[in-house]
This record gives structure tokens, sequence and C-alpha cells, in this order.
């Protein structure tokens, strides 16, 4: 290639990408097809994507979704590695040069309990208290346990719950039969919790908030589907 191709190349690349976004954006949703590849966590995947992925099946049935659930580190590795099309987690705020991020949501985690629960109608509910209760957690590693770990570790306390488990479905279910209490992002029971089922327990413990996070890599070609589906889920949760 000459110099002046060479100078020309990345204008012509631009154009390129520019045409190929006007086609996508002309495309009616239900012509759309292909597939969208959806990284994020467990908790979202059972609260907040079956609606939208439900509305956006609906409005374009040609294209194939798939979910993977991994750790952060793991799914951030996903996104740099082209293994999935956009990246839905919760977390600490991370920022990355390479990334576009379309929103960031702050996400209160808390001590959830049943309503029958003796805790219910205390107020700061001590540590040593609280740790002598029967614990239902998420496995080790993800966010907001590790965040709760590390605040209870500065104060020189340890958790050890005797059931760790991946399934927020099934620790919910413990928590409704008065069985256990747990640390869980809100929105995970926040049906229960408005419905006085379930019930956020007043500790002395300091508040923990993670950071849902919608991000794709910023080298990825935006499509039709990852359009939509970026548009349903900020309908959604709200910008």
């Amino acid at each position: 290639m000459t110099q002046a191709g060479e100078r020309l190349l990345p204008y012509a690349l631009e154009i390129l990408n520019s045409v190929e976004k006007a086609e996508n954006i002309a495309q009616e949703p239900d012509q759309i097809s292909g597939t969208l590849r959806i990284g994020t966590c467990e908790s979202y995947v059972i609260s907040i994507l079956p609606p939208v992925v439900m509305e956006f099946s609906e409005l374009c049935p040609r294209v194939e979704i798939s979910t993977h659930t991994a750790s952060t580190p793991d799914l951030f590795n996903m996104l740099r590695q082209n293994d999935v099309d956009v990246l839905y987690f919760l977390d600490e705020k991370f920022y990355f040069p390479e990334w576009v991020k379309v929103s960031e949501k702050p996400q209160k985690i808390s001590f959830i309990a049943s309503a029958d629960s003796p805790l219910t109608d205390q107020k700061q509910i001590p540590r040593e208290q609280l740790l002598k209760e029967p614990l239902c957690l998420t496995e080790r590693g993800i966010s907001y346990r590790y965040a709760v770990e590390q605040l209870l570790a500065a104060k020189g306390y340890e958790l050890h719950p005797f059931w760790e488990v991946g399934n927020t479905d099934v620790i919910t279910e413990f928590l409704l039969k008065n069985k256990a209490i747990s640390f869980l992002p809100e929105y995970v029971v926040s049906d229960y919790i408005e419905n006085g089922k379930l019930t956020i327990l007043d500790t002395e413990c300091d508040e923990i908030t993670m950071w849902g996070q919608l991000v794709y890599h910023k080298n990825k070609c935006v499509t039709p589907q990852m359009n939509l589906f970026l548009e349903l889920l900020l309908k959604h949760i709200g910008k």
C-alpha cells in the first residue's frame, strides 16, 4: 500500500463503519437476525434480565440469545476476547479505556431475613449477634460477599455460613422459611420486601453499595441486536 493509501485507510474504515451503522439502524426489529451474547452475574440472570430478554425476543424472534455467567475478572476477560457482546455486572466501579460504559447504577446490599425473624424489630443489631444466626450466603468470590467479608474482617470478624450456594433463588427460599439470614442485593428480594414477607435488617454494619455496570468494548461493531438490547435494558433499569 502506498503512503497516501495508508493515510486514507482510517478514513475509509470510518466511512464503512458509518455506513454499516446506518444500515443497522434502518432494519426493522423483526428482520434482525444473528446472535446476542450477554456476559453477566447470576443474580441479574434471575432478577433483572428475564423481562428484558422476553421483550427482546418478542421484537427480534430471529436473534439467538446466550447468557454467560462468571466472576467479574472472568467476565472482563470474556469482553476483551470478544466472547461476549455486552457486559452487565455488579461490582465496585471499574473503568477501562477500552470500554464504552452505557450505564452505572448503585445497588444497595443488605442483611435480609424473614419478616417473622426475631431480629426484625431490633435496631442496630450488633455484629456478634448477627453472626450467631444461621447464614446462607453466595459463593466466595462474588463481589458483594467479598465486600462484606472485608468490612467484617476490618473489625476482627469472620463469616461462617452453614451453606454456600450460587443460586440466589435457593437462598431466598431459606429466608422465606425463616431458616437463615443472608447478605444480598436488595433487588434480588425486592418483591418479597414489598409484600412484607422479607425484611432488611437494621445492623451496626456500615452500608455497602455495589454498582450495576453496563459496558461493551470500544472496538466492537455495535449490531442492531446490541442496540436494541441496550435500549430495552436501559428502559427497564433506568439510566
